[in-house]
């Protein structure tokens, strides 16, 4: 595919997936009717559903990366070049602003949001490198064995993240820098932000060397 092809992939398939889950949350906190555990439930739903979809659709135009985390991983494995990894992370935190500015547009509320939501501490960070590390484990092992699973098993993934770490999983540098721009129930405090993308950058290369040994430990014993 072209580069213009690839980068347009990656803005389009990001912003969707922002407005997915923004908007989802917006969504379920309207309807919850102060039930947090419903609301974390819609969006757990929709983000995983709108995953799948964006994976399996936009794959074959741009590797449907949509996270800074995930191209650093296919820099390191040698798959894209330095300056396409760059352009690819512009578009991608681009496309997720835009995501949530449209999801605020669709619900009428104020475009330009910058969020108060507090998700500080140490153990959101070990969420964070958790949710991430399992994240690109699953892309990885998906792309060893089953190439065609990565979509739903990425959305399952997703979903299931939601709700066993401490951070529910925003597992994507472009994600957290569109969600810093919502002060919804998906959002988090501009402050906070910085520590999660060092955590999931983390999670994402820990990942990337510990599977490099794993197939390399494979591949010896066939």
């Amino acid at each position: 595919m072209t580069t213009p092809i690839r980068l347009s992939a990656e803005f389009l398939g990001t912003l969707f997936l922002l407005t997915g889950v923004v908007g989802s949350g917006i969504m379920g906190e309207e309807l919850a009717d102060g039930n947090a555990a419903i609301a974390l439930l819609a969006n757990t739903v929709a983000t995983g559903a709108i995953l799948a979809v964006l994976i399996v659709v936009i794959a074959p135009l741009s590797g449907a990366h949509f996270n800074p985390a995930v191209t650093v991983v296919f820099l390191l494995r040698g798959e894209i070049s330095a300056l396409m990894a760059l352009a690819y992370i512009a578009v991608q935190v681009a496309g997720g602003v835009c995501g949530t500015w449209i999801a605020h547009a669709m619900f009428e509320l104020d475009v330009f949001q910058v969020s108060e939501v507090s998700r500080s501490g140490a153990a959101q960070a070990l969420a964070e490198i958790v949710a991430t590390f399992g994240l690109v484990a699953t892309i990885l092992g998906c792309l060893r064995r089953k190439p065609e699973w990565v979509g739903p098993m990425v959305g399952l993934y997703i979903s299931a993240a939601y709700w066993f770490t401490a951070s529910t999983s925003f597992a994507n540098p472009a994600v957290t820098v569109a969600r810093s721009l919502t002060d919804t129930f998906s959002g988090i405090a501009p402050v906070d932000a910085p520590i999660f993308i060092l955590a999931q950058i983390l999670g994402a290369v820990l990942c990337w060397f510990l599977f490099l040994g794993l197939f390399r430990s494979e591949s010896k014993l066939q």
